[in-house]
């Protein structure tokens, strides 16, 4: 039988995880032992253990009580829970990482898979002076961009296709410097052979296609997947008739964006006017 490698060290979650299958092992219970125990299947408890699935309240007060361990992972699954990164988005990041193709749709900001640090660094840093997230959440998310930016160089590189709102480019992050930096960036990853960068312009208006940021993938079996945001959480979305509503709506805004070349002018055009 297969049994994944655990990464504790990665997130709270993954911890979590290699605790909840080291405990179940000791006892000698398969997965489908402990999902019985608790009322779960045995498909949730493989989800947590290997970090695809975040354990919820319930779900920690349950393995204690299956385990006899007073509250230890109901206070190990509140760590969990505080971390900087939206519910939802752990679940995501392994299917990026193996995507043969990434379409993703952004307003007011920059995708991490394109910033610059210096000016990821900025958005956390307002982050933290807001309160939003702790210093430590903010190391969380910046060391997860690395690992995601870093994922993009794999051999063969995956099919990047980008829109972004024109609201990504005017909206000054870090000072004139660190924008001036990241309008390079963002020139150099459109000369890429294996990426698309189109920018939907405010005149789009209502033929805009989302109003949320929007992250599509493709799998290398060809399945494919959709994340949504909102401001409380992420989803991601397996279902085959949303996905492919999903991935219409976003054809749809390719064809109305801006072409590759008349993009790549505007950010021109905005850099040059960065001092």
């Amino acid at each position: 039988m297969n049994r994944k490698e655990l990464e504790p060290e990665k997130s709270p979650g993954a911890a979590f995880g290699q605790r909840l299958r080291s405990m179940r092992d000791e006892r000698g219970w398969t997965q489908d032992e402990l999902a019985e125990r608790m009322g779960y299947s045995g498909t949730h408890i493989s989800a947590v253990e290997t970090g695809r699935r975040s354990p919820t309240p319930h779900f920690a007060q349950s393995v204690d009580k299956a385990f006899g361990t007073g509250d230890q992972f109901e206070r190990e699954g509140r760590a969990v829970r505080n971390t900087g990164l939206l519910e939802g988005f752990p679940e995501y990041v392994p299917h990026e990482k193996r995507a043969a193709e990434i379409r993703l749709f952004e307003l007011g900001i920059i995708p991490g898979l394109l910033q610059t640090p210096e000016y990821a660094a900025a958005i956390t840093t307002g982050a933290v002076k807001r309160g939003a997230i702790t210093e430590q959440q903010a190391e969380e998310r910046l060391t997860l961009l690395a690992g995601r930016r870093a994922a993009l160089e794999r051999t063969p590189a995956p099919l990047v296709f980008v829109v972004l709102d024109e609201s990504c480019l005017k909206r000054i992050v870090g000072g004139h410097q660190v924008m001036r930096a990241q309008l390079t960036k963002l020139l150099e990853f459109a000369e890429l052979p294996t990426t698309v960068l189109q920018v939907a312009p405010y005149e789009l208006g209502e033929r805009r296609a989302f109003d949320l940021p929007v992250h599509l993938l493709t799998l290398t079996d060809r399945t494919n997947l959709a994340y949504a945001e909102s401001a409380q959480r992420g989803h991601l979305v397996r279902e085959t008739t949303s996905v492919v509503s999903m991935l219409t709506a976003y054809h749809q805004l390719q064809a109305e964006a801006l072409s590759q070349a008349a993009s790549v002018a505007v950010i021109e055009d905005l850099r040059k006017g960065t001092p």
